[in-house]
């Protein structure tokens, strides 16, 4: 009796590591799918930064290129601090035509110069 009591532990402790064992196989599956998908959100996240990247590389450019374009007074005047107020704005467009006025500050307006 006490034999068979002695098996009967030990076929349950084989019972208890095989359960142990399979249950180990599966954290470190769990772990290895983590890590995956950790990888692969940083490599999205990066891919996704360095598209914005481009884009306010490529909206730097289009501004620098627009603010080029602008009349020497208006350029001047915009030179100083970034920013321009109307009565200096009006006054350094004053030269232009109403059409070329309405188009250099809508320009403006929509490169953020002024508001």
């Amino acid at each position: 009796m006490e034999m068979e009591m002695e098996v009967g532990e030990e076929i349950g402790m084989v019972a208890l590591v095989a359960r142990l064992t399979a249950a180990a196989g599966m954290l470190e599956e769990a772990a290895e799918k983590l890590a995956g998908r950790e990888v692969n959100l940083e490599a999205s996240r990066e891919v996704e930064l360095e598209q914005k990247l481009a884009e306010a590389n490529a909206t730097i450019a289009s501004l620098k290129a627009s603010r080029k374009t602008l009349p020497a007074g208006v350029a001047t005047l915009l030179a100083k601090d970034g920013s321009a107020d109307v009565v200096s704005l009006d006054a350094a467009l004053g030269s232009l035509s109403i059409e070329q006025r309405i188009a250099v500050k809508s320009q403006l307006l929509r490169s953020g110069l002024i508001g």
